[in-house]
């Protein structure tokens, strides 16, 4: 398993100490190691070999996200795959216990990273939002962007999974979005992409984010995110909008960029994401 990795690193300068890794949490999808190089302790993610574009598009990602210079992520050594792995090799980072104060840093942060702008929605490659496909076919229209390839890409998953009523109230759903943009511009922003608790952290004072899904879209969808499943203090939610107020409709927008994740959800994982999907877009259709 380690064959590779340790060869790709070394062609970036890299000497891994292979007999000194050990296996830690890494979330669901793919294995994790802490192992350690002569530039310091790093964290290599493995993962079948099929999945190595999976890979190459988060350390495109991360390497987007870190030239901005505006929040701090894991430097990318490299990735990469043999014919039974694939691979990516990042920086390891020592997190300490979050605290007001961090939360204000990453709302200060988060606002300068959605300050930067593309001339179209989407990126330069597809990528994935968990381990689904997550394409990015760049666009000028956010309308069309979001109902295509966010809200109708996940619709006709959950319809290949049997949601066939789930997937036809959200077709009436997306027949609709125009209403929820009357009235103001939406302008892409690069965004982190999947922002929930679990994926920043604090070291050493500092705010962190990883494991993005990065494109440009609205800001907004990041902060809907973050309001899924918690773990963000109320400082970040002050110093964000202090820096990017909210804009008229900004409630119901968070509702259909919130959809997109639980149908995600539903998609990977089924139970009760289902039926939560179809109270959102009741919602969203009486709203």
């Amino acid at each position: 398993m380690w064959k590779a990795a340790v060869a790709a690193a070394r062609k970036e300068g890299v000497d891994i100490v292979a007999d000194s890794a050990r296996s830690i949490a890494g979330g669901s999808i793919n294995d994790a190691w802490r192992v350690n190089s002569d530039i310091g302790p790093l964290f290599v993610k493995f993962n079948d070999s099929a999945m190595h574009e999976m890979f190459a598009a988060e350390a495109a990602g991360l390497q987007e996200l870190a030239q901005t210079n505006s929040i701090r992520v894991p430097r990318v050594i490299c990735s990469g795959c043999d014919n039974s792995w694939s691979f990516l090799i990042l920086e390891y980072i020592a997190f300490d216990r979050s605290d007001n104060e961090a939360g204000r840093l990453l709302g200060l942060q988060l606002a300068q990273l959605h300050g930067c702008h593309s001339e179209a929605f989407g990126w330069f490659r597809d990528n994935t939002i968990g381990s689904t496909p997550q394409i990015n076919t760049q666009t000028d229209d956010w309308i069309e962007f979001f109902g295509q390839h966010r809200l109708g890409f996940q619709l006709e998953l959950a319809s290949r999974r049997g949601g066939a009523r789930l997937a036809k109230s959200g077709a009436q759903l997306c027949e609709q979005l125009d209403r929820f943009f009357a009235g103001i511009t939406i302008e892409p922003a690069l965004l982190h992409g999947d922002l929930w608790g679990g994926n920043w952290g604090v070291c050493k004072g500092q705010p962190v984010i990883f494991d993005p899904a990065v494109y440009y879209g609205d800001s907004e969808t990041d902060i809907a995110m973050t309001t899924l499943f918690g773990g963000f203090p109320q400082s970040f939610y002050t110093t964000y909008r202090e820096e990017l107020p909210d804009k008229p409709g900004g409630r119901q927008r968070r509702e259909l960029y919130r959809l997109y994740h639980v149908l995600n959800h539903y998609n990977l994982f089924g139970g009760g994401y289902g039926a939560q999907a179809e109270r959102m877009i009741g919602a969203l259709l009486a709203d």
